[in-house]
C-alpha cells in the first residue's frame, strides 16, 4: 500500500511538473516572460548589398503560431528539422537576381551572387550574404556528423554546410528550398 501511495504521489509530483515546464515554454515562447531575448543580424538590400547590423528580438513563436504562418512542408522542415526531396524544390533551378530570406522572419541569409547548380538537387551556395545572420549546429542524426545551418534571428533550420563546395569558400550551403523567401533584385 505504501509503494503505491509512493508513486502515486512521486506521478502527480512529475505530472505537476511537466504542466509547469509547458507552461513556462509557452510563456517563453510568447514573450511573457522577461526582456525579449536580442539578435544582432545584417540587414541586405535585394542586390546583396550590406547596409549594416541591427540588433534586433529574438522571432519565437508557440507551435501553434508556427504552423498558421507556414505550410505544412515548411512547418515539418524548418521546425522538425526536415528535408525536402532533391530536385523538387523551386529554388534549386532559380537563376534570378535577388536575395534569399527566410520563410520564418524575412532575415536575409544568400545572395543569388553565391548560388550555385551543385548538382545535389537542393539551392546551393558558396557562402551566407553574413556570417551574423546564420547559426551552425552539429548534427548527429542518422548516423552523421554534419553541420546544421539555422536562421540567427528564429532558429528555423535551413539545411546544412558541406566543405566540398567551390573557391572562393570552399563550402556548400545545402538548403532546403521551403526553408528560402526570395526577393528579387529592384
Amino acid at each position: 500500500m505504501y509503494k503505491v501511495i509512493v508513486i502515486a504521489a512521486a506521478w502527480a509530483f512529475l505530472t505537476a511538473c511537466d504542466s509547469d515546464m509547458a507552461k513556462d515554454d509557452e510563456a517563453a515562447a510568447q514573450g511573457k516572460s522577461g526582456a525579449a531575448e536580442k539578435v544582432t543580424i545584417v540587414e541586405v538590400a535585394s542586390d546583396g548589398t550590406k547596409k549594416g547590423a541591427v540588433t534586433v528580438d529574438k522571432v519565437v513563436r508557440t507551435k501553434e503560431e508556427w504552423k498558421e504562418r507556414l505550410t505544412d512542408q515548411q512547418y515539418a522542415i524548418t521546425r522538425e528539422k526536415g528535408t525536402e526531396r532533391a530536385f523538387t524544390g523551386k529554388y534549386d533551378k532559380h537563376y534570378e537576381d535577388g536575395v534569399y530570406k527566410c520563410i520564418g522572419c524575412g532575415t536575409p541569409l544568400f545572395s543569388s551572387k553565391t548560388k550555385y547548380d551543385s548538382g545535389t538537387g537542393w539551392p546551393s551556395f558558396y557562402e551566407p550574404v553574413a556570417e551574423e545572420n546564420i547559426a551552425e549546429e552539429t548534427d548527429r542524426s542518422f548516423g552523421m556528423i554534419r553541420t546544421e545551418v539555422l536562421c540567427k534571428r528564429c532558429d528555423s533550420h535551413l539545411g546544412h554546410v558541406f566543405t566540398d563546395g567551390p573557391r572562393p569558400t570552399g563550402l556548400r550551403y545545402c538548403m532546403n528550398s521551403a526553408s528560402l523567401d526570395f526577393e528579387p533584385e529592384e
